[in-house]
């Protein structure tokens, strides 16, 4: 049976993350031209399409974007109670989904991070991947090296970012216990 339950995590957590991407990526302003942003629409274009001519955007924010997220959250949870507990609470089900959403958008946000840094060692010249990943987390490293500029070409800021966000995730994990 853990072998069922990690399968049904697993899907329904990839797919969350594509959809929180995808709001991201609108967030951030990326290039939607670029290939990766590209098959982060169509991946999940056939629910968000569906969902915008009910819900709008608001501020510049892909509002469908996120209440698809909560929706994905939601149902695993419901699921993996269905399959699992052998029971569905209507409200567990939104609470643990919100809990799942926030905690995906973190580990989302930690490894666009990694990954970021390590094709900056890597990758040399123009490249779409790392230009989406830059796209991506440049509002948020920005800020930080007004702090804390570069040092000989080293840039902490990558480091301060993950450390901040970890501080956050364990500071909202002990705050729902």
């Amino acid at each position: 049976m853990s072998a069922i339950y990690f399968l049904i995590e697993t899907l329904f957590n990839l797919f969350l993350m594509v959809v929180l991407l995808r709001f991201w990526m609108q967030w951030a302003q990326v290039d939607f031209y670029n290939p990766v942003s590209q098959a982060v629409v169509k991946a999940t274009s056939f629910a968000v399409n569906p969902l915008r001519k009910v819900i709008p955007g608001f501020a510049g924010m892909d509002i469908a974007s996120l209440v698809l997220a909560f929706i994905v959250a939601s149902a695993k949870v419901s699921v993996l109670m269905l399959i699992f507990g052998g029971y569905w609470d209507a409200a567990k089900a939104a609470i643990d989904g919100l809990l799942t959403l926030l905690g995906e958008a973190f580990t989302l946000v930690f490894w666009i991070l990694v990954i970021r840094a390590l094709l900056s060692w890597v990758v040399q010249g123009y490249n779409p991947a790392a230009a989406v990943f830059e796209q991506l987390t440049e509002p948020l490293l920005r800020p930080v090296r007004k702090v804390i500029p570069p040092l000989g070409g080293l840039d902490l800021s990558i480091m301060v970012v993950v450390l901040g966000m970890m501080f956050l995730q364990h500071l909202v994990m002990d705050f729902m216990r």
